[in-house]
């Protein structure tokens, strides 16, 4: 930071918050916040939860300082078929992460299970080695169904099931939101064993009677308390009744609200808890506020701060569709090349951009809150909530794209006014 800071004052927060107006960053310790509705930072997000600033605040531990994660296993432990252990080795998994550690084993006796873990701690691994695993052993008509509540995230899982099955005869289909029906239909004619999709597409296909689920063995619920939160509650009751009663079920989340606790009653029988949360503080996430005096002097700060060499992989948050929009049009028309990921974009569309920003191939991603939570983006530089989050849950998981896999991070967000 310290090209940053020969160009901007720093000044320490002082009174709850009540700081000088213009454009300098604030630093202190974070504090607490009440509760009353949203500052909307520029975002027209409506009302929401109020939070206080301070909780944008955040000296990054030191990361030499943070204890590693000692394993109970191996991956060679787990008595995986050998070419399920050839397709770890050849992904460089050797050693498990916390929520594999502990949820493999239970997953592999076909119990139900709750999995409570941050987001980038690896669970997807968790339960697609065991489902690929029960496909391939018992030579089955075996079918499983895993829901998520984006479709990126949807598009992940695939991805990750189609790595660790290279060579096996195993058949997936993704059905989500923004992608040809024909062709998802064309992919579930193929009787696959694991389906992927989001809840509404699910939703659509089944009640179209081209996906029956009757025969579903395993279903996994991904990210559960995000779909709720976007208000899947519905659909995901839908598609729980249609399955078979008899199957085993998965469910992985990061927090755990009565709505949950009442949605996963209902659906587990005897299900085995396995929770490896962690600090949802993300201590070693370097996190500063940006105070600016109006909306329009956002944009400007933004540029100042792209000019900056460290800042080469930056992830972007805005609060609507239109605003993330024209954002990432400004950014390219300054020279500076963006991606935009927001609703309005047809899936391909969203993963090409995503490619281009993983790949190295822009320098700017300006996304929605749909690429806060489950997306595998490495090596993200700085995150920068040009938009103040709705809640303090989202503020956590959008920071938590950058410093992931044990690496430093940097988060700044907007603040309009003082």
């Amino acid at each position: 930071m310290r090209n940053i800071n020969r160009n901007f004052k720093r000044g320490r927060t002082q009174g709850g918050g009540s700081q000088r107006s213009g454009s300098k960053f604030y630093r202190g310790q974070g504090g607490g916040g009440g509760q009353r509705r949203s500052r909307g930072g520029g975002g027209g997000r409506g009302r929401g939860t109020y939070i206080h600033p301070d909780r944008y605040i955040n000296k990054a531990t030191v990361l030499d300082e943070q204890k590693p994660y000692q394993s109970k296993h191996t991956f060679a432990d787990f008595g995986f078929l050998p070419i399920l252990d050839k397709a770890c080795t050849r992904k460089g998994y050797t050693t498990p992460t916390a929520i594999q550690d502990d949820a493999i084993p239970p997953i592999l006796e076909g119990k139900d299970v709750i999995g409570l873990a941050n987001t980038g701690s690896g669970k997807t691994a968790a339960f697609v080695l065991p489902i690929i695993q029960h496909i391939v052993a018992t030579h089955t008509s075996t079918k499983a169904l895993v829901v998520a509540p984006t479709r990126e995230l949807a598009v992940q899982i695939e991805e990750e099931f189609r790595a660790f099955s290279n060579g096996l005869r195993m058949n997936t289909a993704l059905c989500v939101g923004g992608a040809s029906m024909g062709k998802q239909k064309a992919q579930l004619a193929r009787r696959p064993q694991v389906v992927i999709g989001t809840p509404g597409r699910l939703k659509d296909l089944t009640e179209q009677h081209i996906l029956k689920l009757g025969d579903v063995d395993v279903l996994v619920l991904d990210e559960v308390d995000r779909m709720l939160d976007m208000g899947f509650l519905h659909d995901v009751r839908f598609l729980i009744d249609k399955t078979n009663p008899n199957r085993q079920s998965l469910c992985f989340s990061a927090t755990i609200t009565p709505a949950i606790e009442k949605l996963l009653a209902d659906m587990l029988k005897n299900p085995v808890t396995v929770s490896v949360r962690t600090s949802q503080k993300q201590e070693h996430i370097e996190q500063e506020v940006i105070k600016v005096r109006s909306k329009e002097d956002k944009i400007t700060m933004l540029l100042k701060l792209l000019a900056q060499p460290q800042f080469d992989k930056v992830l972007v948050f805005g609060g609507t569709k239109w605003g993330v929009q024209k954002l990432a049009d400004a950014l390219n028309a300054r020279g500076h090349t963006a991606q935009a990921i927001h609703g309005n974009k047809t899936q391909p569309q969203r993963q090409r951009a995503l490619r281009a920003f993983k790949e190295g191939k822009v320098k700017v991603l300006v996304a929605t809150d749909v690429a806060a939570r489950g997306l595998d983006i490495p090596n993200v530089s700085q995150v920068v909530n040009f938009d103040e989050p709705m809640s303090h849950d989202d503020y956590i998981h959008r920071i938590g794209r950058t410093g992931r896999a044990g690496k430093a991070g940097h988060a700044l967000t907007f603040v309009v006014g003082g």
